[in-house]
């Protein structure tokens, strides 16, 4: 146990030393000087608040730890870092720190500048930023097929590969069309030296960087697509030396395509595979007794799980029952050189909600739960579901009525409306006559209309007083904009606003982005209404911006 005094008692004798030494002063007497208490410093892994700054454990700087995420040991990964703007093809120069790796050059594309082939157009938007360098494998010319065309790129490591260590390399891989770019094996090569980029010298028909000294394969994968598109890929590698640097591209075999081939990346991330795989996982049903969350095992370190910023003490495995109720779960780990914590893991215990209509015959009763109900209105009870969740269901007990009732209700072109054990997909009138499990019949007039929601498609924020802003309109059933997004062409969000009023011509987004005109262009919207009904439906869709 502790030896030291709590913060408050040791303010309360502070305060009664300066009185006693005031009352003494005044009496002739004078006791030797002495230096304030310090405060005691955080303790990391406590749950107590020891310095006294009202912050406890992760939640004070003083115990700040870097979050387990892969850092790039490839410098500029996403080719962002520049040195110039691409005027023209063969221009990777102009990417900060990136290497013609041979002689057959790559590509340097940038929104800043020179966007590509016509004939090799990239998929858009970029997976991360604005620039991505494009390559081939192979081309065809007047001259006839140059099947030893192969372009690479390559860099530096900012730190090495160690040998015998496990590395991930991820990156994106863009797709002009099926016939421009048939499958390909990506393939990632290594050497223990920088000073081998670049390699094959002036040889333009060099081929792969393994035809020369001094480069080994490191990895490849095959990646196809069926369109202009992105996708994600992945090498999993472990050298058997240091590795200094590397060069990305085709395979060393030689393509069969009858055509030119083009291809581009982004996004070019290698770490430790550690980085990439530490994350907090999940075992059983989060409803269960037996539910747990876990992380993986790394020899010599050790763990501490913490729930909302603070340590649970004597937590220490690598699994834990979250018992301490939901919240943002991280473990820390340390080793002898560092201290790392988890992306948080987020645990809340799922609620099922249902709602259930059921009409009561005179006379007659509804079983729910441990109830008879014999009076119709709305009734909700919390029942267990198969892994011990709950279950929140709404009762509307309806009573049949004297001959006809008329149910007025509305729904979006593609909903269904469900009424009793029929489902409804069309606006109309609908006479239904029903039978309940009592036995009684009721005859029900439904008067189902369609939601009316209009989004324009168009609009040009020039200050002329007309169709400044973009929002939403509709009648009286469109009762709130919960939340309206734009994204530009890249995916980086330029507006967002929430509770929105409807049918408003000067609220919305006025086109602009951090207080700068947006340039004209196409433009992606994601919005969240909510209907007369209560329920809040998401919508998506396009528009251009015109000045």
């Amino acid at each position: 146990m502790s030896n030291e005094r709590p913060p408050h008692i040791s303010f309360l004798n502070t305060v009664s030393y300066l009185c006693c030494t005031v009352l003494l002063f005044g009496l002739g007497v004078f006791l030797p000087s002495f230096s304030a208490p310090q405060l005691m410093e955080e303790i990391c892994d406590n749950a107590i608040d020891d310095d006294g700054d009202g912050l406890i454990d992760l939640n004070d700087p003083d115990c700040d730890c870097p979050v387990i995420a892969p850092v790039s040991l490839i410098p500029n990964p996403s080719f962002e870092d520049q040195n110039c703007c691409p005027g023209s093809r063969s221009e990777l120069n102009c990417a900060d720190t990136w290497i013609q790796a041979s002689a057959s050059t790559t590509d340097y594309l940038h929104t800043c500048g020179w966007m590509g082939w016509r004939e090799f157009p990239p998929p858009l938007p970029f997976p991360d930023g604005e620039g991505v360098v494009g390559l081939r494998d192979g081309r065809v010319r007047n001259v006839g097929q140059e099947y030893d065309w192969k372009e690479y790129a390559g860099a530096c490591l900012l730190s090495p590969l160690l040998a015998n260590t496990s590395y991930r390399f991820r990156f994106h891989v863009g797709f002009v069309n099926q016939e421009a770019s048939p499958p390909m094996s990506i393939t990632f090569f290594g050497t223990t030296d920088c000073a081998n980029l670049p390699f094959g010298g002036t040889n333009d028909m060099f081929g792969c960087p393994t035809n020369g000294p001094g480069w080994v394969e490191l990895g490849s994968v095959l990646v196809n697509s069926a369109g202009a598109n992105w996708k994600l890929a992945e090498i999993d590698l472990e050298p058997t030396e240091d590795i200094y640097a590397v060069a990305i591209g085709p395979p060393c075999r030689r393509t069969t395509a009858t055509v030119s081939t083009y291809y581009f990346f982004d996004n070019l991330v290698l770490d430790d595979v550690q980085s990439f795989e530490f994350r907090i996982n999940t075992e059983g049903h989060p409803c269960r007794s037996d539910f747990a969350l876990t992380v993986p095992e790394i020899p010599k370190h050790t763990y501490q799980w913490y729930r909302n910023g603070i340590a649970l003490p004597g937590e220490t495995d690598i699994r834990i029952r979250p018992t301490y109720g939901v919240g943002e779960y991280q473990v820390r780990i340390l080793s002898d050189n560092d201290c790392q914590v988890s992306r948080q893991f987020v645990y809340q215990v799922p609620v099922f909600r249902e709602s259930v209509e059921h009409y009561l015959c005179e006379g007659t009763s509804y079983a729910f739960g441990d109830r008879q109900l014999d009076v119709p209105g709305t009734y909700v009870d919390t029942f267990p579901s198969v892994d011990q969740c709950d279950s929140i269901v709404t009762l509307e007990l309806l009573a049949p009525g004297r001959g006809e009732d008329t149910l007025s209700a509305f729904i979006f072109e593609g909903e269904t409306y469900a009424l009793g054990n029929r489902k409804f997909r069309f606006a109309g009138q609908y006479e239904l006559t029903y039978q309940s499990s009592q036995g009684c019949d009721s005859l029900v007039l439904l008067d189902l209309d369609y939601y009316r929601v209009f989004v324009p498609n168009v609009f040009t924020p020039n200050n002329d007083g007309h169709n400044d802003f973009f929002t939403i309109f509709g009648g009286a059933d469109l009762r709130s904009i919960e939340r309206l997004q734009i994204f530009d062409r890249w995916g980086d969000l330029v507006y967002e606003g929430q509770q929105l009023l409807p049918n408003q011509s000067d609220g919305g987004w006025d086109g602009r982005y951090k207080g700068e005109f947006s340039s004209p262009g196409v433009y992606v919207y994601m919005a969240e209404l909510e209907m007369s009904d209560g329920k809040i439906r998401p919508f998506s869709g396009s528009l251009t911006l015109i000045r």
